[in-house]
């Protein structure tokens, strides 16, 4: 499954990914297409089995605070958005730890990891005890190997808190612990606590996986101790580089023999309606993780040029251009203008050198424009000069302390171009003649409205949408 790697019509964004027995389930958030709010007042589970990662269920609403057709309220003194929670295993039981916007968190149980959920408590403590005034923003829960149950959490402030492993909801007195990661405004945007805590424990090493305050990033700190405190570590991801950026939640989780980062991207033209993706990680021996780039893979090692190609796949959008749902059936990547790149990493073209040229297919929704759209592979500038200049212009846009850029637009690498498509005025499949491909390779279309530079008439074409692009596909 490539990413998204749920159903396209799905948004989980937050995703806590947990494997339990012999199934990953991935608990998270639940957006609204089209709205300018995050979350909803419910939320889903999916799962998919060790042995086929593409194969994903929906095991439905497994706790909410309104009611609807086929569910009551699952929680007594609240109706608000309910928004990142975790999911841990004690005793046989299931604990649900909810985050509810504007109301105090909550604990629920189930005797399965899909649940539904049935309503335990609120945490338990004394007002000394518990830091984010007892909301518990973002909780991420750790049952460590004696049995001792820690929460770590928090919003511009991060927060630890032991539980009583009997209960799983009351904080055990004198626990609480502030500042576990950096939090100071001394801190550089990239390495300072934001939100998003998701601890784990690798080895004899405890991880806690957060937002820093510039928040397309994913960054990771580590201690010798679960109590902290943590130190700052790296990066693992950002979901905002050469791509439309928002905030970002996530974590870690072996699946076999391999270790994955969850995390979530945008649609919409907005930071809301955000859908799972995944890609692949690697655990060095000193405990470092190289930070790794956000691709349209999933849980695929590559994707097939000759398959039809969904448009929104794509894991990089450049200069405007952004995926936007229109119905259940139908996303497009839509605000094709002159300049605008659309990318995909990777697919594997296979071994043919007898060809010398393939055949490429691009169906659009025509938007009465004509254009081009040339065809790169590894890169989408022609020469280093290009890039070096492109990504001066662009820069890395973090700016002050109280405005952080999400995204961070790059030059993007020299590439090398294999041909051009013409695109006509309306609807259709437009063809063209590119060079043959072998072996696996990035693939990059860069939007031309073909009309030459300093002519007074083509100003009335500055900022005219090309077409949107709908899907693909190389033949020979």
């Amino acid at each position: 499954m490539a990413n998204p790697i749920l159903p396209l019509w799905e948004c989980i964004p937050d995703g806590e990914p947990k494997q339990f027995g012999d199934r990953v389930y991935l608990y998270g958030s639940h957006d609204r297409i089209g709205t300018d709010q995050f979350c909803d007042y419910k939320l889903k589970c999916w799962s998919a089995p060790l042995s086929n990662l593409n194969d994903w269920t929906c095991h439905g609403h497994i706790f909410q605070t309104r009611p609807d057709t086929d569910h009551e309220s699952s929680v007594p003194y609240t109706d608000k958005e309910l928004y990142a929670p975790d999911v841990v295993e004690k005793d046989g039981k299931y604990y649900l730890y909810t985050y509810i916007s504007g109301s105090l968190g909550c604990v629920s149980v189930s005797d399965r990891p899909e649940g539904p959920f049935k309503f335990l408590s609120k945490y338990e403590y004394a007002p000394e005890d518990a830091g984010d005034y007892g909301v518990y923003n973002d909780p991420g829960v750790l049952v460590d190997d004696d049995g001792k149950v820690y929460i770590y959490y928090g919003f511009e402030g991060s927060n630890m808190n032991e539980l009583d492993p009997e209960t799983m909801y009351k904080v055990i007195p004198g626990s609480l612990k502030k500042s576990v990661i950096d939090d100071r405004k001394e801190v550089p945007v990239e390495q300072r606590f934001y939100e998003a805590s998701s601890p784990r424990k690798i080895g004899d090493t405890y991880y806690v996986i957060y937002s820093p305050r510039k928040g397309s990033l994913l960054a990771y700190a580590t201690s010798d101790s679960p109590k902290g405190p943590f130190t700052y570590r790296g990066t693992i991801i950002g979901n905002g580089i050469d791509y439309p950026g928002g905030n970002n939640h996530g974590s870690l989780v072996k699946l076999g023999d391999r270790w994955y980062i969850f995390y979530h991207r945008m649609t919409n033209n907005s930071i809301f309606s955000r859908r799972a993706c995944v890609e692949k990680v690697e655990i060095l021996p000193d405990g470092t993780i190289p930070e790794v780039e956000m691709t349209s893979l999933g849980f695929e090692e590559s994707l097939s040029p000759y398959r039809p190609v969904k448009a929104e796949i794509a894991c990089v959008l450049t200069g405007g251009c952004f995926v936007t749902e229109k119905n259940l059936f139908k996303r497009t990547i839509t605000q094709i203008t002159d300049g605008c790149v659309i990318g995909y990493k990777y697919f594997d073209f296979g071994e043919d050198y007898s060809s010398k040229t393939m055949e490429l297919a691009v169906k659009v929704t025509g938007m009465g424009c004509k254009g081009l759209l040339h065809v790169f592979i590894d890169g989408y500038r022609t020469d280093e000069a290009e890039a070096e200049k492109a990504g001066q212009d662009a820069g890395d846009n973090v700016s002050t302390e109280e405005v952080v850029e999400y995204s961070s637009v790059t030059g993007g690498k020299p590439g090398t171009e294999i041909g051009v498509v013409e695109i006509g005025l309306g609807d259709g499949i437009y063809r063209g003649r590119v060079q043959n491909v072998t072996g696996r390779h990035a693939v990059y279309f860069k939007a031309d409205i073909n009309l030459p530079n300093g002519v007074w008439t083509t100003n009335f074409f500055d900022g005219r949408v090309i077409c949107e692009l709908e899907e693909f596909v190389f033949m020979k």
